[in-house]
């Protein structure tokens, strides 16, 4: 009896020992994936030796036959710093930005106008059908299917992972403005630390598939470039071959190859283009489904690549995360309300400040900061980690200035307000205030405050107590101290 206990005793201790031991293992398996994963996402580490920051505009300016794209030159030491390239185009009514794709993520915002977008990843279904297509596989000149077509109005953000292949269309009545950031830092991107631009269509410049190969300049008006340098995608590939792949006749891949006319990547559509899309009702029906929090929606195994949600309006007063009726909103979008900038490790932030409002004094902790003006003016200082002012100066709509990550910024807008879109560096960036309810000054004693600065306790409570606002701050009797703006 006695044996036959001790030997259920140590199959106990057999089997309890096993299993902590697997869990052991399960833990650092998930650890050491979970480094991986880390190390995997790490952004490539570049230089920042900022004596000098200044608000740029853009340097090269390339013309199509339906719009217009500016670069701003990724070589400046800011962009550099950042490791991200940023550019804009302007499209006009009825103006077709052909297919492209891009090495590295990409983020846009649309600063102006409306249009259509479409995203084509691979292995998803053309979702987008017409209705006799669906009873009959038999195709004709009328009947279509393609992938998912998307609205774009002011104030969407879009996001977009390296290689998926895009195309935008203005189907409005007004010029269509976006400005766009490329993330060449982000581990997305496996080849050098420039972008390059691969379109399927058109007859691109060499200036737009790659800044780097024109390290500045001007551009205007040549819509094409027969010199061998410049082409879209199938244009390396011999006719033959191509003409076996798609089953064509060569002369059909020959227009491919070489489009006669030389239009550039935004080329002018004669007759409204006609592509599958749901009404504007149904399309508001579906972004107010969107607008529900993921945790309250999705399970987890229901989105996929085919149908995960790229775009998210910032310029809605409801989505404000800090709103002040007398001074301004800012409103952000990162991987919670977002969620595939968790892949691609971007977010952003819309700032609206009315006239003369300040804007806190802060740092981002974790992100630099691209900020691009969409509207209006205002003064901005940067301060670096010794404590010199690095740029203190105005920005008006359509300059860039990059804010490194640590370093301290503070913007008051002009008479006219302030309007800017920052792109972020960081999935989940975050800032930390100099002033006000939310300050690093609000969550030191006192003792601290009043040691640290050398005043008095007094002082000390001013400094700490006398702004009870949140991140954006009514203009006051003090903006007469030297930082009103024209």
């Amino acid at each position: 009896m006695a044996s036959s206990s001790l030997l259920c005793f140590g199959l106990c201790l057999l089997v309890l020992f096993n299993a902590c031991f697997a869990q052991i293992e399960q833990v650092t398996d998930i650890t050491r994936e979970g480094k991986q994963q880390r190390q995997q996402q790490q952004r490539f580490q570049t230089q920042c030796n900022i004596q000098n920051l200044n608000a740029l505009e853009p340097r090269q300016k390339v013309e199509s036959e339906a719009g217009v794209t500016e670069f701003w030159d990724q070589n400046n030491e800011q962009l550099q710093c950042a490791n991200v390239a940023v550019f804009r185009h302007r499209i006009q009514q009825r103006g077709l930005l052909v297919p492209a794709y891009t090495n590295t993520p990409e983020i846009f915002y649309v600063v102006q106008g409306r249009g259509i977008h479409g995203v084509v990843f691979p292995g998803c279904a053309e979702t987008f059908q017409d209705s006799q297509q669906q009873q009959s596989f038999q195709s004709s000149e009328s009947q279509d299917q393609h992938q998912k077509v998307r609205q774009l109005r002011e104030g969407d953000v879009i996001a977009l992972p390296a290689g998926a292949a895009h195309w935008i269309y203005n189907n409005g009545r007004n010029q269509l403005v976006l400005v766009a950031l490329v993330d060449v830092g982000n581990s997305q991107n496996q080849l050098d630390q420039y972008f390059r631009k691969f379109y399927l269509g058109g007859n691109p410049q060499p200036q737009l598939q790659g800044f780097s190969q024109s390290q500045g300049g001007r551009s205007q008006g040549s819509q094409g470039s027969d010199d061998g340098r410049g082409g879209n995608l199938f244009r390396g590939f011999d006719q033959r071959l191509l003409a076996e792949a798609f089953n064509v006749n060569p002369d059909l891949i020959r227009k491919l190859q070489r489009p006669q006319i030389q239009r550039g990547i935004i080329i002018r559509i004669e007759e409204e283009l006609r592509v599958l899309s749901p009404q504007r009702d149904r399309e508001q029906e579906q972004e107010e489904c969107e607008e529900t929090p993921s945790y309250e929606r999705d399970n987890g195994f229901e989105e996929t690549i085919c149908t995960m949600k790229l775009r998210h309006n910032i310029d809605k007063p409801s989505h404000a995360d800090v709103y002040n009726p007398r001074a301004g909103r800012v409103t952000t979008v990162n991987r919670f309300n977002l969620p595939i900038l968790r892949d691609l490790q971007l977010s952003a932030e819309k700032g609206n400040l009315y006239p003369n409002a300040l804007l806190a004094p802060h740092w981002n902790l974790n992100a630099h900061s691209i900020v691009y003006v969409t509207r209006g003016n205002g003064r901005m200082q940067i301060v670096a980690e010794n404590g010199e002012n690095v740029f203190d100066g105005q920005i008006r709509e359509g300059q860039l200035i990059v804010v490194p990550q640590g370093f301290a910024v503070v913007k008051r807008a002009g008479n006219r307000g302030l309007e800017w879109i920052s792109f972020k560096t960081n999935d989940v960036a975050m800032t930390n205030q100099l002033v006000g309810r939310a300050s690093v000054l609000r969550g030191l004693p006192l003792d601290v405050i009043q040691n640290s600065f050398q005043v008095s306790r007094d002082e000390a409570q001013k400094l700490k107590y006398n702004r009870q606002e949140l991140t954006v701050f009514t203009p006051g009797p003090r903006s007469q101290w030297g930082l009103t703006v024209a």
